[in-house]
C-alpha cells in the first residue's frame, strides 16, 4: 500500500508541475487499455486537469470554474469512477485509484482547498465536499 500511496502522491505533485501560457488552461489525458472515458470542462484562467487511467471501463471527470485550480486523476485497474468539481481558486484536488469499482467524488467551493484520496483493492467509495476556504482533507481506503 506505500507503494501505491507514493504513486499516487507523485502523480498529484508530477500533474500541479505543468506549465502552459499565462492565461491558458491546461488538460492532459491519457488512457491505455480499452473502454475508458475522460472529459471536462473549464472556465477560468490557469486551470490544469490531469487523467491517468490505465486498464477497462474507467471514467474521470473533472470541471473547474476559476482561477489556478489544479485537478488529478489516475486510475489503475477496472471499472473505477473519478469526479472532481472545483469553484473558486487555487483549489487542488487528487484522486489515485488502484483496483476495481471504486467510487471517488471531490467537490470543492471556494478558495485554497485541498483535497487528496487513494484507494486500495475493491469497491471503495468516497466521497470529500469542502465549502469555504483553506480546507484539508485526505483519504485512504483498502477495500475488498
Amino acid at each position: 500500500m506505500t507503494r501505491k500511496f507514493l504513486i499516487g502522491s507523485a502523480l498529484v505533485a508530477i500533474l500541479s508541475l505543468g506549465s502552459a501560457p499565462a492565461m491558458a488552461g491546461k488538460i492532459k489525458i491519457q488512457q491505455w487499455g480499452w473502454s475508458n472515458s475522460a472529459g471536462g470542462n473549464q472556465v477560468g484562467k490557469k486551470n490544469r486537469i490531469g487523467i491517468h487511467q490505465n486498464g477497462s471501463w474507467n471514467t474521470g471527470i473533472a470541471e473547474q470554474y476559476g482561477k489556478r485550480n489544479t485537478s488529478a486523476i489516475g486510475q489503475d485497474g477496472y471499472n473505477n469512477y473519478g469526479d472532481t468539481f472545483q469553484r473558486g481558486k487555487r483549489n487542488a484536488a487528487g484522486i489515485g485509484q488502484f483496483g476495481s469499482n471504486h467510487n471517488a467524488i471531490i467537490s470543492q467551493d471556494g478558495n485554497g482547498n485541498i483535497a487528496a484520496g487513494v484507494q486500495v483493492g475493491n469497491g471503495c467509495d468516497a466521497n470529500v465536499i469542502q465549502a469555504g476556504h483553506g480546507n484539508v482533507a485526505a483519504f485512504v481506503q483498502t477495500c475488498n
